[in-house]
């Protein structure tokens, strides 16, 4: 039953009967309905343990964009944005509404962008208690006695119990997750996954900033120093971005989604953490660890049999085992999520070839080049005899989320670097003394050491050596460190298979580039590997 509130607040979503709405509940009343619903278990640190379902990670092939005449021209179209037709869209819209006419439903107002200038006013409506919650965790609360009974710049409707019909619908299987700029919506149905509410509002982000605000959206985590100095690091996962981040020493300002504006200063999209926890540790990530407690939520976790306990090991149901839970869990969390303009960049790679350098300085030509490809090698391990390293390219690492074209993002660094006094670095966490296989995996203790110094400024006087094959400068020097991990090529006992596989490495990344080629400009595609040097070495 609704009452005059909640029929406000749903009305313009087109959602005028409902058995129960239950309006912006408090974590301790979502976690009561969340278990009386049977919808999860609470475990011994007084988290709730939920699983979603079928789907335990995102599903980008039935991630959708209306095309209409607002998008038909802005939207970087193919795989990644793949068009969905706007009566469809209305079509499903209405199902998804009956649907919900008969089930108990949970709205929250909330917003993304920790920067008032910025913020996007959220409406959610959700089929599952839990799934409230996470939204609670996720997105930014409003101050207790803010009036929230706002217009929403964007609203999600999550029902994972409803699911579309192919063949009338239009989508491509029984799952979906469709977004609407033009309707100022998301419609996600048929997977209880969570984190399609997160990153389709970081797609929504991604493309009205850039688009509309001239300010940079990244996927991306942030932390602070004590005398104000940003840093950002950029990552696809396995290359450490969390874990380096994550620094006692230094403020967090967020661990996923940051825009930078074009008055210089950043700002943490979320008012949340949402970490992988497969063989999470107290030892290796006591922030995480302590953050799991009540009004945490776990997924897709088991429990050590006869226990509440998480057995953080278990990889039944799937390695990509998250936690959600609020960043003011995170003690050295900065709130509100804001700061100055970045004085470092890192870009994060762990290249299983181990050609690259564990750390290099990138010009702005080299920062928009490697930014755009995105690039880290993955170990395939011995799945069907195969050992070789995968490489894996990301534009902007994290292509899955970006609606406007690359370049666009690329061109956008560049200018701010310009802009702004800012040092990028390419960090490689993988593979020094030969590839996987042959070398060894960059010790954690000089990775660290490397960004440190590169933070505290000791490398502002180092000496510095071109890279003959990707071009980028290279330390001769850097406190901690052996020197001679430094250049890559003189930790290979086999230079020439070096030469080889640093030549094969460049022509991946040309490549690879290869599809952004007509729409990079020129500054762009300075940037890119010497591959004709490369061959001749």
């Amino acid at each position: 039953m609704m009452d005059s509130a909640a029929n406000a607040r749903l009305a313009p979503l087109g959602i005028s009967h409902a058995a129960q709405v239950h309006l912006n509940l408090t974590p301790a009343e979502l976690v009561e309905h969340a278990l009386r619903r049977g919808e999860g278990t609470l475990t011994d640190t007084g988290a709730l343990m939920a699983d979603t379902g079928q789907f335990t990670g995102r599903s980008p092939k039935d991630r959708f964009v209306v095309r209409d005449a607002n998008t038909a021209d802005s939207v970087w179209w193919g795989d990644i944005n793949i068009p969905f037709d706007a009566d469809k869209f209305d079509q499903l819209h209405q199902k998804m509404v009956q649907y919900l006419a008969d089930k108990e439903v949970y709205v929250r107002d909330a917003y993304a962008g920790a920067n008032p200038s910025y913020e996007l006013k959220l409406r959610v409506v959700n089929e599952l208690a839990w799934h409230n919650l996470f939204c609670y965790n996720m997105f930014l609360r409003p101050a207790e006695g803010v009036d929230t009974s706002w217009t929403p710049d964007f609203s999600i409707i999550c029902a994972p119990g409803f699911e579309a019909d192919p063949a009338v619908d239009g989508t491509r299987q029984k799952n979906f997750a469709i977004l609407n700029f033009s309707k100022k919506m998301i419609l996600i149905g048929g997977t209880g996954y969570a984190g399609e509410m997160k990153k389709g509002i970081f797609g929504v982000l991604n493309y009205l900033l850039p688009h509309q605000h001239d300010t940079l959206s990244m996927h991306c985590s942030a932390n602070v120093g004590q005398a104000g100095d940003t840093a950002i690091f950029f990552g696809l996962s396995g290359t450490g971005k969390t874990t380096l981040s994550a620094d006692p020493n230094r403020g967090l300002i967020g661990d996923d989604e940051h825009g930078w504006t074009p008055d210089a200063g950043i700002f943490n999209f979320e008012g949340g953490c949402y970490a992988k926890v497969i063989d999470l540790s107290q030892e290796k990530e006591p922030e995480i660890w302590n953050a799991i407690k009540f009004g945490s939520i776990v997924e897709n976790t088991r429990f050590v049999p006869g226990t509440h306990t998480v057995d953080y090991a278990n990889k039944s149901v799937t390695e990509n085992t998250r936690t959600a839970y609020p960043i003011s869990y995170i003690p050295n969390a900065i709130e509100p999520s804001v700061a100055e303009a970045p004085k470092n960049i890192f870009f994060l790679t762990a290249d299983a070839f181990g050609v690259l350098p564990p750390i290099s300085k990138l010009d702005k030509c080299h920062a928009m080049y490697h930014f755009m490809s995105g690039y880290t090698a993955k170990v395939a391990g011995t799945e069907m005899g195969v050992t070789e390293p995968q490489t894996t390219f990301s534009a902007c690492f994290g292509a899955v989320f970006l609606p406007l074209h690359p370049t666009k993002y690329a061109e956008m660094l560049g200018k701010k670097m310009e802009e702004n006094e800012v040092n990028v670095w390419l960090i490689n966490t993988g593979w020094t003394g030969g590839s996987y296989g042959v070398g060894s995996r960059m010790k954690l203790s000089y990775t660290r050491a490397m960004i440190t110094a590169a933070l505290n400024g000791q490398l502002n006087e180092v000496e510095f050596h071109q890279h003959p094959v990707f071009g980028v400068e290279v330390p001769a020097a850097v406190p901690g460190v052996p020197t001679d991990i430094l250049d890559p090529r003189n930790t290979w006992a086999d230079k020439e298979a070096y030469d080889r596989t640093a030549a094969e490495l460049a022509e991946k990344f040309v490549a690879n580039f290869q599809k952004y080629a007509d729409f990079a400009n020129e500054d762009i595609l300075a940037g890119a590997p010497k591959v004709a040097v490369a061959a001749g070495v």
